[in-house]
């Protein structure tokens, strides 16, 4: 039986060490072809570049940088570099975690998110922040490479993706895997002005982040109890609840014919 066919993609760059450690663990479950971006894009989220070419570098036979974001890397492999379409898609590790709305800046997640657009299961995969600022990206690895086996069995329905946040700890320290929903997070002092050479100022976006809202049932408190934090994530960002609200507005003349009834 031939082995699946597994492209693995990030936001932190071709060379970043979280990707070389799952790229190692994933050639365990299938053949790998690593294809994404030539420097670092984080929070690049879906974005898609339009004008400009993109150009490809093959860096060893399946290791491919590309002068692109996530969503150009997984768009281009899929359609036009890999000579058959992947059965699986797996972002990641990124350094540190996205949890919460974190997801919706995430470059990560949104390498998962046009792998998902294009009909292929998909799950990208975060290491949380550790204690002394080092990051062993082994533990998390083992925990994508056991997941890519259970999509391959199970697969995912369509338009669902899996976000999956690891602990930075030895794996003998993590109790477990929680299913968990998206936590909410409010950023302070997110941006930060400075005052350059010649008394212009300008600004970095960044800063200190923090009042992660207690809520037991989050991908934020199963990360902070040490345990995996698994959250299926879907497209259809519709809120159908509220459409029905919506529609019982006094919604007349605010588009087209205000014409008078006779």
């Amino acid at each position: 039986m031939p082995k699946p066919r597994l492209l693995v993609s990030n936001d932190d760059g071709v060379r970043a060490p979280g990707i070389a450690a799952l790229a190692s663990e994933l050639r365990k479950v299938g053949d790998v072809t690593v294809v994404a971006p030539d420097r670092e894009r984080s929070a690049a989220s879906h974005s898609l570049t339009v004008d400009v070419p993109l150009r490809a570098d093959y860096l060893a036979d399946d290791v491919i940088g590309v002068a692109g974001t996530p969503t150009d890397c997984v768009l281009l492999a899929i359609e036009n570099l890999l000579h058959e379409r992947p059965h699986v898609v797996v972002s990641g590790i990124n350094r540190g975690p996205n949890v919460g709305n974190d997801v919706t800046y995430s470059g990560t997640v949104a390498a998962a998110m046009e792998a998902t657009i294009l009909g292929v299961p998909a799950m990208a995969v975060s290491l949380g922040h550790g204690e002394d600022g080092e990051y062993d990206y082994a533990c998390a690895a083992r925990v994508a490479g056991r997941l890519t086996r259970l999509i391959l069995d199970n697969g995912l329905p369509g338009g669902t993706l899996l976000n999956v946040n690891v602990p930075n700890l030895p794996e003998e320290e993590i109790d477990g895997i929680e299913v968990a929903r998206l936590g909410k997070q409010v950023y302070e002092d997110s941006i930060v002005p400075a005052v350059d050479p010649r008394g212009r100022t300008y600004y970095w976006i960044g800063g200190s982040s923090s009042n992660w809202k207690e809520q037991h049932d989050t991908d934020i408190a199963a990360l902070n109890r040490g345990n995996v934090a698994l959250t299926p994530i879907h497209l259809d960002l519709t809120d159908y609840a509220t459409m029905q609200s919506v529609s019982r507005w006094p919604l007349e003349g605010v588009a087209g014919s205000t014409k008078r009834k006779e």
